[in-house]
């Protein structure tokens, strides 16, 4: 009777897993549009805070553009093989890069240090069901907030080196803080797209600088 049960068990997890591969969603190369907007509104940056986010992923590997006005754009680009984080910068004839190693992106985590509440609550994003955590700041424990992910996209890790390494999904709805702004991001479609391998790597043309010099140049546009 227990070997029956048992073998009921793993067939049951055979389709549940072969139903999951099957599901046209189920990609593992597109383009993820984000509703973007700053979480205070009276931030001195905010009026030149970016209204979207995209975000292209490919075996792995994601590539998110910010862009304000088409004037400056920024670019992260992470790939699990290498373990590190690339940022690019376009601004007029500024094109510059900085790599942060796993230390350094270890250390900049933790300056949005997050813990998470699992919850029961779903709810659809961008045609896909989400899972519902509650985020607390570790800083601030009063400071909370709703974060939605999905395992239904076929991308393995895609948190890792972020605030949010801890959740096995694509964020669909989530918060995070850089150059003293902070962003709410929301999807609101996905789209399968083949992409080119460009697109994950650090452009021949544009100039490395460190990280030190790269924030150095933040502060002085702001």
């Amino acid at each position: 009777m227990k070997v029956k049960f048992c073998f009921c068990i793993i067939l049951l997890a055979f389709f549940a897993s072969s139903c999951k591969y099957a599901n046209p969603k189920y990609i593992n190369e597109g383009v993820i549009e984000y509703d973007a907007k700053p979480v205070d509104e009276t931030n001195p940056m905010a009026g030149l805070a970016p209204g979207k986010m995209t975000v292209k992923f490919k075996d792995d590997k994601l590539a998110a553009e910010l862009s304000v006005m088409g004037v400056f754009t920024t670019t992260f680009i992470y790939n699990p093989k290498k373990k590190n984080l690339i940022q690019l910068v376009k601004m007029f004839d500024v094109k510059q890069a900085c790599i942060d190693d796993e230390k350094s992106i270890s250390e900049e985590n933790k300056k949005y240090e997050l813990t998470f509440e699992e919850t029961s609550e779903k709810k659809e994003i961008a045609g896909y069901s989400c899972k519902k955590v509650i985020a607390t700041m570790v800083d601030d424990p009063s400071n909370k907030f709703d974060v939605y992910y999905t395992d239904e996209l076929n991308i393995n890790t895609p948190n890792a080196n972020t605030p949010y390494s801890k959740l096995n999904g694509m964020l669909m709805q989530y918060r995070l803080k850089k150059f003293g702004l902070e962003m709410e991001f929301t999807a609101k479609g996905i789209e399968k797209e083949k992409l080119p391998s460009e697109d994950f790597e650090l452009p021949a043309y544009y100039k490395v600088i460190s990280k030190q010099e790269m924030d150095e140049f933040f502060k002085s546009i702001q």
